[in-house]
């Protein structure tokens, strides 16, 4: 799925006239900008829909430094551990149910060289956890870190921006979880590589 999404979001990035990086002194800086992440093009693909919202709210305390606050939920039924290759999303490995999370995260956003950036994403998740008759059997928490670099590009007069990136994802902390579940998410490492990311917003 996250394959077909990139896919869809290449496509669509290459439609435009793209430039970088941000100069508080360029007539069209702007400190304040909302968006989201094209993940939600998932929600289009005909079964696995992940049924995602994000909206991102952030602030420029520089030309460098990014502050941002992200909110999302989104759903999955497979453990967020498991590598591209045979197993990803493979029937065997599918957890009896899905887990719904709904949560905020935290970002810090640092500028390296013109538009490449480094940034750590920090989210707290709330869960629920649901079987196949659509029933929650119980809820829980985690604490989930993306590590992201990226490239920054500016649309249309720096009106809007769209960020290329690739990412490690990190579970920092999580509850116990339902044993049906945990079964399957303990044969699975805690951390993720190559995370695809495309973030767009609207610069104000």
């Amino acid at each position: 799925m996250k394959n077909k999404i990139l896919t869809l979001a290449i496509l669509f990035t290459l439609t435009f006239n793209l430039k970088a990086q941000h100069n508080q002194k360029d007539s069209t800086y702007k400190e304040c900008f909302v968006g989201t992440s094209m993940f939600f093009l998932g929600n289009l693909l005909p079964e696995n829909k992940p049924d995602f919202v994000q909206l991102n709210l952030g602030y420029r305390i520089t030309n460098k430094d990014v502050v941002s606050i992200e909110l999302k939920t989104w759903k999955y039924a497979w453990s967020l551990g498991i590598p591209y290759g045979e197993s990803f999303e493979a029937p065997e490995e599918k957890f009896p149910g899905f887990i719904r999370e709904a949560g905020f995260a935290l970002v810090y956003q640092r500028f390296l060289w013109k538009g490449f950036y480094a940034a750590i994403h920090s989210m707290n998740a709330w869960q629920n956890f649901v079987d196949n008759d659509r029933n929650k059997i119980d809820d829980g928490f985690q604490i989930f870190n993306t590590y992201r670099l990226g490239y920054h590009f500016k649309l249309f007069n720096n009106r809007f921006f769209i960020e290329p990136s690739i990412a490690v994802t990190h579970r920092v902390f999580h509850t116990e979880m339902p044993s049906s579940f945990k079964q399957l998410d303990d044969k699975w490492n805690k951390t993720f590589f190559p995370e695809p990311g495309l973030h767009i917003g609207f610069n104000f």
